[in-house]
């Protein structure tokens, strides 16, 4: 079984991108980012309705971190430390050598690449340091862009589940995708 240490937060670092740990000054960036309902529309999560919500959200991420059962990190571009977007391995699941990535971006940074760059990072990073051996990412069917991104990356679609949620008063469908550590 994996054993997973967060302390001290690793900070990524790409070509175009800082990653590292969220505090109190995103605030802002993350209740816009939160509360978009554009941005939203296909994560099955209620809206950030305001600011304090987002700072419990921030208390309850580092409280996961500590404790190594989520890593979240905070997207910016090099040399601007605002924050774009998000990205991090929520519900892993250490005896299988599996997580689950998820990722958000302000839709000015849409269409630009960041995504698959920060996607890269957070996977190598996966297999490496945490030792995975496959990531997985549940995906809104009707999220084209997500969809497209994730293949971009390598992930494959292994399963699509037909009305396994339910949210808002309707039934939704998940596609799963996955990518596999050919190196483990």
């Amino acid at each position: 079984m994996l054993t997973l240490n967060f302390s001290p937060f690793p900070a990524l670092h790409t070509e175009r991108l800082t990653l590292r740990r969220a505090d109190a000054t995103d605030i802002p960036q993350l209740y816009r980012l939160r509360s978009d309902e554009q941005i939203m529309k296909y994560i099955p999560r209620p809206v950030a309705t305001a600011p304090d919500e987002i700072a419990e959200f921030l208390r309850l991420t580092d409280e996961k971190i500590a404790s190594n059962e989520m890593i979240n990190w905070k997207i910016s571009i090099n040399g601007d430390s605002t924050l774009i977007g998000t990205i991090g391995f929520y519900h892993i699941k250490p005896e299988h050598y599996r997580a689950e990535i998820g990722y958000m971006l302000l839709p000015e940074f849409q269409g630009k690449g960041y995504v698959t760059e920060a996607i890269a990072a957070v996977v190598n990073y996966g297999f490496e340091a945490m030792g995975l051996h496959s990531i997985e990412a549940l995906v809104d069917p009707e999220n084209i862009a997500s969809c497209a991104v994730l293949e971009k990356c390598g992930f494959v679609r292994e399963a699509y589940f037909k009305e396994n949620e339910f949210y808002k008063g309707k039934f939704i469908d998940t596609v799963v995708y996955s990518k596999l550590n050919k190196g483990s």
